[in-house]
């Protein structure tokens, strides 16, 4: 198999039993462990260019798994989870998980968001500045232009940074304390109100109205995302 190569973490063997063979049969190589352990002392050996990673597991939990992991490989990390609890979404985030998905989940879902994570991998790895779009509205990362329609959109440096950093994960939930620690810097973590009025000044200049979002999307409690979900 010459496809992406995919490393499944986790402790039920049906699972495992099942990705396997689903993903297969999409393309892509699949191996799979039981245990967070196995996939740190696995990782230079298989060089996968995704983990998919279930939350809870004895021994090295998750999180744990998910914080070692990204301390040394940049690859995309997607947690698998029965947990549908927005702290725990957060705190995987936070570890360094680029996507969470919640069981049950619809493979061909599966499948979508690992793609988007590895078309997004392959684009910082070659070194493209790409342009991201959601609907009518375009983030040309190399010129620093956003425009609606062809329009052009007048961003200051606080509200671009906040849209790229959205643009860069689109479909994807990213953090409140990610968006302060990436676009005003370490130790503003807490800082909610000013993170609220930042996305309230940029949606103004989308002309995106929160009731009835077509550009950005609150996730109550978590934080913010671009586009619908990925």
């Amino acid at each position: 198999m010459s496809g992406p190569r995919i490393l499944v973490v986790d402790d039920e063997r049906g699972i495992r039993r099942t990705l396997r063979a689903y993903l297969t049969q999409h393309g892509y190589a699949v191996t799979a462990v039981g245990s967070g352990e196995e996939a740190i002392e696995s990782m230079e050996a298989l060089r996968p260019d995704l983990v998919l990673l279930d939350l809870v597991m004895p021994g090295l939990g998750g999180l744990e798994t998910c914080k070692q992991l990204r301390a040394r490989w940049t690859l995309p990390i997607i947690v698998l989870s029965v947990i549908d609890a927005e702290p725990d979404k957060v705190a995987a985030l936070q570890a360094g998980a680029d996507d969470y998905v919640t069981k049950p989940f619809g493979p061909d879902e599966l499948v979508a968001r690992i793609g988007v994570a590895l078309r997004h991998r392959a684009g910082v790895a070659s070194g493209e500045m790409p342009v991201f779009r959601c609907g009518d509205l375009a983030i040309d990362l190399g010129r620093r232009q956003v425009t609606i329609a062809d329009g052009e959109v007048h961003l200051t440096p606080i509200e671009y940074d906040l849209l790229r950093c959205l643009a860069t994960r689109t479909g994807r939930i990213v953090t409140r304390a990610m968006l302060l620690r990436e676009v005003w810097g370490a130790g503003h973590e807490d800082e909610i109100q000013l993170l609220r009025f930042g996305v309230f000044q940029l949606r103004k200049k989308l002309n995106d109205d929160p009731l009835r979002p077509r550009y950005i999307f609150t996730e109550p409690g978590v934080g913010y995302r671009l586009g619908p979900r990925a």
